[in-house]
């Protein structure tokens, strides 16, 4: 049985060598190749199943009104769906607000309110309550390496009233995992 090392490779394979092969990302997951600034849906969206929802609630409840006594096939039932869905279609008109404060605005009224200069953040858009009001939630970093102080902001999306807040110092023990020395390395425990 011949050896790995007994085989010729194959013609224009040998030619290939290690430093030759790079990691590279796709063009669509290429931040630096991304021109255009991404813009989170609006809430508003919800608006447009709960119409077609309204529409199905309308359909089916003028068909129970008209044809329940004379057609074999339309029953209470159709009564029933037009009340559910016509229901869920209100709710989605209400849930549906349009927000009108963006991730870039909730961080302004962050950085304001928090008592230090925001580095890094991370919003994520939430809804509260029965309602489904939208706000964002907003995690956030002191600017110093590594960060001092950290804190969680809930911005109103809507009126873009702070909704709650809490700030303290950063309790996570940046020395032990090597951030902020600058070469990543991850620190080593003592006892």
């Amino acid at each position: 049985m011949p050896s790995d090392s007994d085989s010729t490779p194959e013609p224009g394979l040998g030619a290939v060598r290690d430093e030759d092969i790079v990691d590279v990302l796709p063009e669509d997951l290429d931040l630096a190749a991304a021109s255009a600034h991404y813009l989170l849906p609006n809430n508003n969206r919800r608006r447009i199943p709960a119409a077609l929802y309204g529409v199905l609630a309308i359909g089916a409840a003028a068909l129970w009104a008209t044809q329940r006594d004379t057609s074999a096939i339309v029953n209470d039932g159709f009564g029933w769906f037009a009340i559910i869905v016509g229901a869920f279609s209100i709710y989605g008109f209400v849930a549906g607000r349009t927000l009108l404060i963006d991730e870039t605005d909730a961080l302004t009224t962050a950085n304001s309110t928090v008592g230090f200069a925001i580095g890094h953040a991370s919003a994520q858009m939430v809804w509260r309550g029965w309602l489904s009001r939208p706000v964002w939630r907003l995690l956030a970093y002191s600017t110093e390496n590594p960060p001092a102080k950290r804190a969680l902001v809930v911005v109103d999306g809507i009126s873009g009233d702070v909704v709650e807040w809490f700030a303290e110092d950063n309790p996570e023990d940046w020395a032990r995992s090597g951030a902020g020395n600058g070469d990543g390395a991850a620190g080593t425990e003592r006892s």
